[in-house]
């Protein structure tokens, strides 16, 4: 079983928690003034990559929060859990933990 590493109870077994998509999505300044096609992009179109992946989840069956990760979508391995309005770890220290990832990946 997948353990997921919830920033306020530690780490939980995958089961307790559901995905809500693709993490720091700015929302528009001024919904008003954008078409129907615009807003449907914001509310629908979100990123699918292969790779690294800033998601947030939610602790359905522990704590109730939400929190954001970024997890490596080809390995399903989370690199890294932290709090709503938390700065991401940087880019560097994910590639240092994705490297036996990618490497995996271009076999």
């Amino acid at each position: 079983m997948l353990l997921i590493a919830c920033p306020y109870c530690g780490n939980r077994p995958e089961t307790e928690f559901r995905c809500g998509g693709q993490a720091h999505i700015a929302r528009p300044a001024d919904p008003g003034a954008l078409s129907d096609a615009q807003w449907a992009e914001y509310l629908f179109i979100r990123d699918n990559p292969r790779g690294i992946h800033a998601e947030r989840w939610n602790h359905v069956h522990g704590c109730g929060r939400w929190f954001n990760a970024r997890r490596d979508t080809v390995s399903d391995r989370f690199l890294a859990t932290y709090k709503m309005g938390e700065t991401p770890q940087s880019q560097e220290s994910n590639s240092i933990l994705s490297t036996s990832t990618q490497a995996e990946a271009r076999a």
